[in-house]
């Protein structure tokens, strides 16, 4: 491993941010008072401070500072088509000025209105919704624990599945020689820990080890077939399919968590486009269309466990078909499928340019950097990235141990300072870069190349 000392760096770019966001910086102190580190959720708590924000429109955020920023989070990944798209905002408008959008505790048309647009989109039979991933994935686990009567529960080392207690273990990497097999907080039940099986993204082999071993009582495999927080890396298309078929052949319930990739990619999910069908999948932020929304899909023998005579207490909370919500969640769906053909071929052809330009200005400066894009080529494109510094340049990033490990990759450059600097030249990233949408255009191109080529010569001289 080569030792890279960023400290000095991230002091100058510190005390840079806070003198260019000194709004945000008192802001940020008054928000401690009340909130606990100034926020309710931790990748927006930038540190120092994050900027605070005033309006977002399209690819942009305008901050209290006066400052326009180019935006690649696009609300956690959720905004396809930008920031407050017509198509969402418009309708929300209307429905509010007519008497309707708020929470009734009734059941409105437009639950089964949109449910059928997923069925029909996605190839599930059932639909219910919630209003969060984290607590779509937790009822996904439960349907497939009380379906199988099995306990345990295996996931992919470096898979983000909420903020749910099954969910919580094998997110962070340790430095040991099981890397993922810990839980990531305090509080959960010691039993927890020794239910969850962790096994490596693309590796099929200990997929069919896992499963020879664990397989009699593995209630659900739940992965990600486009991991999101462990490095936008998508799945291989033969270990997708040796999950399909090893969890026939042990019984096990196939749960694609799409929250991220569901209707990312094509107007459906992920797993269509590899040809390999889930028997469950959970979805939110782009059906939410920018509101709180998410859902589990699947076949019709699981999914009816959640009916009032079944054995799972699928609630959903009481916000869960919410009236905004679907109101937002149909129009996204259905401009999204009504504009298929030019959405996805758009943001996916630009956003292969701009894993290009950041590619080319950092190797500028002599520095390799990697964006992972559309995998072994079974995707059409891809419209999410991130930037990885492998220490290595012939190492091949395939799964969050490599993209994760402070040994493989340079995780505080690709992260911290990366983030930092690039908000000083207006542009603002998330684990490097981000997601494009409709909003962005080929024009952002030169503010692209501009501010990571200036963010690199800094790096370049702080080594």
């Amino acid at each position: 491993m080569k030792k890279r000392d960023h400290g000095k760096l991230l002091a100058e770019l510190t005390e840079e941010y806070a003198r260019r966001f000194p709004a945000s910086l008192r802001l940020h102190r008054q928000a401690c008072r009340t909130l606990i580190d100034g926020g309710s959720h931790s990748l927006r708590l930038i540190e120092p401070f994050p900027p605070r924000i005033r309006g977002a429109r399209g690819a942009r955020i305008s901050d209290e500072d006066g400052h326009s920023i180019l935006d690649f989070w696009q609300g956690h990944y959720a905004n396809i088509l930008g920031h407050n798209p017509a198509v969402i905002t418009e309708a929300l408008s209307d429905a509010f000025a007519a008497g309707r959008g708020l929470q009734t505790g009734f059941v409105e048309q437009l639950q089964s209105e949109t449910a059928e647009i997923i069925c029909r989109q996605t190839g599930m039979q059932r639909v219910r919704f919630t209003t969060s991933g984290s607590l779509a994935t937790m009822y996904a686990i439960l349907l497939a624990r009380a379906y199988t009567g099995r306990d345990r529960v295996m996931k992919i080392g470096g898979g983000w599945h909420g903020a749910q207690p099954w969910g919580l273990v094998g997110i962070d990497y340790h430095n040991s020689r099981n890397h993922f097999q810990f839980s990531d907080t305090e509080g959960l039940p010691v039993a927890i820990e020794e239910e969850v099986v962790v096994t490596r993204f693309n590796d099929t082999q200990m997929l069919a080890d896992h499963f020879r071993r664990y397989g009699p009582q593995l209630a659900c495999f739940i992965l990600e077939p486009f991991v999101g927080a462990g490095g936008a890396i998508p799945a291989d298309r033969e270990y997708l399919e040796t999950a399909r078929r090893l969890s026939q052949q042990h019984g096990t319930i196939l749960i694609f968590d799409e929250v991220i990739a569901g209707f990312r990619f094509h107007a459906g999910i992920l797993g269509q486009l590899y040809g390999v069908e889930p028997d469950l999948v959970t979805l939110a932020k782009v059906i939410g269309g920018g509101m709180p929304l998410a859902a589990v899909a699947g076949r019709q023998d699981i999914m009816e466990l959640a009916k009032r005579s079944g054995s799972v207490r699928f609630s959903g909370g009481t916000y869960s078909g919410h009236p905004a919500s679907l109101l937002a969640s149909k129009s996204m769906l259905t401009y999204l499928s009504e504009n298929e053909e030019r959405v996805y071929p758009y943001i996916n052809d630009l956003a292969a340019r701009v894993r290009e330009t950041v590619e080319k200005s950092f190797a500028a400066e002599g520095l390799y950097a990697r964006c992972i894009g559309a995998g072994d080529g079974t995707l059409p494109g891809c419209s999410v990235s991130t930037v990885f510094f492998p220490y290595d340049e012939a190492h091949v990033c395939r799964s969050p141990e490599d993209t994760l490990n402070p040994h493989v990759c340079d995780v505080k450059l690709a992260n911290r300072v990366l983030q930092l600097a690039l908000l000083l030249e207006d542009v603002h990233v998330v684990h490097g870069l981000g997601s494009i949408a409709t909003a962005h255009t080929e024009a952002d191109l030169p503010l692209i190349r501009e501010a990571y080529g200036r963010v690199a010569r800094r790096i370049k001289a702080s080594l």
